[in-house]
């Protein structure tokens, strides 16, 4: 817990112009009881299925500082309860507070593939140098935005927030209540794509992030993505004052020279606005190094130090189902071991051609195979099918042995493989139950799985179940 409160009940007061008649500070925010820490201000949101409010004496007694609720609630101190109209737009009204009372260069991130990743990418860089708040996991929503702007410290020297987006619209609001200084569009690509009649609306809606910056401030935008000059326009027509982009492209203001992989990590030599660098990024994969160019841009933007943020980039691990790589010892009788690398947070048509791209340039002995399950990617709409026959091709140029998949639409990729590449081994299960049984028989010594799928497809729980295998974990030679 910091020395310094973050928020005090002085300062609630005046946010949510009420009265509080004790006196406390509060050192954290929270809107879920189970991970309370002491001192935190603890929000009783309601839903459509549930009522924060049943959840505030847990969170008071787990160690909380105070509760902000819309009613009275029973059999806990009413000095600790902060009484407002609606607990959301209280929130709403503290992230805001927490915007409006930092100077200090905000940047924000979108993109329909790699927001997380870059926005934590930025963190590693910029905390080398300053200290820098971000918003934690995926908080890149209505509740998550207003969320991690009310945790930023009001003594932070730099803040990143990721936007993410559903439908058109949202980004467009929520931006407003970030005003960063400098915002990134990792790339545009087919996502949730049910919801939009094609990939264009998806640009302009990921362009929504142009519309409230700070002063004229300055957008980076990816070069090599086939919408650059249609999210360049969207840019300037809403008063950008600086564009960067950055990519391949020749023309990139901030461009990858080359790159080279190793087990661990990317080696990586860039062009930063005509001056050369050369660091290593912590994650394997050519959208990792995509990924640093974004961040150097950022940090280029803001004047901080791009040597220190070298060396965070180099310091990168990776998060649990974004590239998180294990070392599984599954067989103590020989010391077979083969390596888990962990994709399973969600997907799209983008992060899975990249998620298997990388599987491709992993070194794998003789004896290993190189093995892809896969599960269905959701919100394609009416193109589904279509873009999971579409991995066919990168399933071949990736040289992958084996591949297990699950779901109606990887059904369709089945067909396509065992039709287009008979050369490749396919086993399609109707469900995903069927398919860990015959992944967990198949194991060979120095196989390197690659797991990956939609939230919905549930492909993290085959994720535990390779964990499970692991007889000593002592020797894992990369534990992420």
């Amino acid at each position: 817990m910091s020395l310094l409160p973050l928020w005090t009940s002085q300062e609630l007061e005046a946010v949510f112009n009420v009265s509080i008649n004790a006196r406390w500070n509060s050192y954290g925010v929270s809107i879920d009881s189970r991970s309370i820490e002491k001192g935190d201000l603890f929000f009783g949101l309601t839903g459509d299925n549930f009522d924060g409010h049943a959840y505030v004496k847990v969170a008071l007694d787990s160690g909380a500082a105070g509760a902000i609720v819309s009613k009275k609630v029973e059999g806990v101190d009413p000095d600790k309860l902060v009484i407002v109209s609606d607990v959301m737009e209280a929130l709403v009204a503290l992230g805001k507070a927490g915007r409006a009372r930092v100077d200090v260069p905000i940047i924000a991130v979108t993109g329909s593939v790699g927001k997380t990743g870059t926005k934590e990418a930025l963190k590693a860089a910029l905390s080398r140098y300053k200290k820098t708040h971000a918003s934690v996991l995926s908080y890149n929503n209505d509740v998550g935005v207003p969320l991690s702007l009310a945790r930023m410290p009001y003594d932070v020297e730099y803040g990143i927030f990721e936007l993410g987006m559903n439908h058109s619209g949202e980004i467009r609001e929520l931006v407003k209540l970030v005003r960063p200084d400098v915002c990134i569009i990792t790339t545009v690509e087919l996502a949730h794509s049910e919801f939009f009649e094609n990939v264009e609306e998806i640009a302009d809606a990921k362009a929504e992030i142009f519309t409230t910056l700070n002063g004229k401030g300055t957008a980076i935008i990816n070069r090599d993505n086939p919408h650059y000059e249609r999210l360049k326009t969207r840019a300037i027509e809403a008063n950008v004052g600086e564009i960067i982009s950055f990519g391949s492209h020749k023309e990139a203001d901030v461009k990858v020279l080359r790159h080279y992989f190793h087990d661990t990590c990317s080696c990586v030599i860039a062009d930063i606005s005509g001056r050369t660098m050369s660091y290593k990024v912590g994650m394997l994969g050519y959208h990792w190094v995509m990924n640093s160019m974004a961040v150097l841009a950022a940090v280029d933007a803001v004047g901080a130090d791009l040597g220190l943020s070298g060396l965070g980039l180099a310091e990168l691990t990776p998060l649990a189902g974004r590239g998180r790589r294990d070392r599984i010892y599954y067989d103590i009788a020989t010391d077979a071991s083969l390596l888990l690398i962990d994709e399973s947070y969600n997907a799209n048509p983008a992060s899975m051609k990249a998620a298997i791209k990388t599987l491709g340039e992993c070194e794998s002995s003789e004896e290993g195979r190189k093995i892809a399950v896969l599960g269905d990617m959701a919100e394609l709409g009416e193109q589904a099918d279509e873009m999971h026959i579409g991995l066919a091709s990168t399933l071949y140029e990736a040289e992958v042995d084996r591949i297990f998949l699950v779901g109606s639409h990887m059904k369709k990729l089945a067909d396509q493989v065992n039709n287009q590449y008979p050369e490749i081994y396919v086993s399609y299960f109707n469900d995903k139950a069927a398919l860990e049984r015959a992944l967990l028989s198949d194991l060979h010594d120095h196989d390197i799985i690659m797991v990956k799928g939609s939230n919905s497809s549930g492909m993290f729980d085959v994720v535990k179940k390779l964990k499970c295998l692991d007889i000593n974990q002592d020797k894992q030679a990369m534990n992420g």
